[in-house]
């Protein structure tokens, strides 16, 4: 049941709250909801348990890069390919 908690794995997180957090580089994490998140991240507005959040990261990270990487090689593609 989804009100019940358990413990689960090694860490014991079970059914616990999680939110979607990302950085300024567009990188995504799992971070137990109510925590404070550290310097450089925000919320998304997805939560949920932990395979919830896994789910909706696998959706919308698709590019693993760091967004910084990917505007340098957008960038560089554009140069190289001309006017």
């Amino acid at each position: 049941m989804h009100g019940d908690r358990h413990s689960a794995g090694p860490a014991g997180l079970g059914d616990e709250a999680f939110a979607v957090v990302v950085n300024h580089e567009g990188q995504h994490s799992i971070w137990p909801a109510g925590r404070p998140l550290p310097a450089g991240w925000s919320h998304t507005g997805a939560g949920g348990d932990r395979e919830e959040c896994g789910a909706y990261t696998e959706r919308v990270w698709t590019d693993m890069r760091p967004r910084s990487l990917r505007r340098r090689r957008h960038h560089r593609g554009m140069e190289a390919g001309g006017p």
